[in-house]
């Protein structure tokens, strides 16, 4: 995933996850700093979202169900791994990856883990903190024997 396919599948969702929060038109371009028309041009699927428009949409409406089907529970991090690709820039506490995540190995204290939506890929250790993530799978991986050697 990058990040012309988030603003897409956002854009295209964008009339549903306004609808389901329950906000008007003017409400929801007022929310997340667009004009009206700019929204109503959006929705039409005239135009593409720009980027920070998709962020500020992903973070205020991360609750809705469908930002979450597209990106599961933590859709930030789907995000923040886009913008910041094979960067560890911060130990985050996530929930584990009880839902949205498949274990790929477990070795001495650290997770590799996949996303069964976004198919991005991080590292966790014991205490469940984020310490890598990247759509890369071979640098992933590197990351984790890095972190994993004796």
């Amino acid at each position: 995933m990058n990040r012309e396919e988030i603003i897409r599948l956002v854009s295209d969702k964008l009339r549903l996850i306004r609808t389901e929060a329950g906000y008007t038109q003017d409400k929801m371009a007022e929310i997340i700093g667009v004009s009206k028309k700019t929204l109503v041009q959006i929705e039409k699927g005239r135009v593409l979202a720009g980027w920070s428009t998709v962020v500020s949409i992903c973070a205020l409406f991360r609750e809705t169900e469908t930002v979450q089907y597209l990106f599961g529970s933590e859709p930030l991090e789907v995000l923040e791994t886009v913008a910041r690709e094979g960067i560890d820039y911060r130990r985050m506490k996530t929930l584990g990856g009880r839902i949205w995540w498949k274990d790929l190995s477990r070795k001495n204290n650290y997770i590799l883990q996949q996303n069964i939506l976004s198919k991005h890929f991080r590292i966790l250790d014991n205490k469940n903190h984020r310490i890598y993530s990247s759509f890369d799978e071979k640098m992933t991986k590197i990351r984790f024997k890095e972190l994993t050697k004796n």
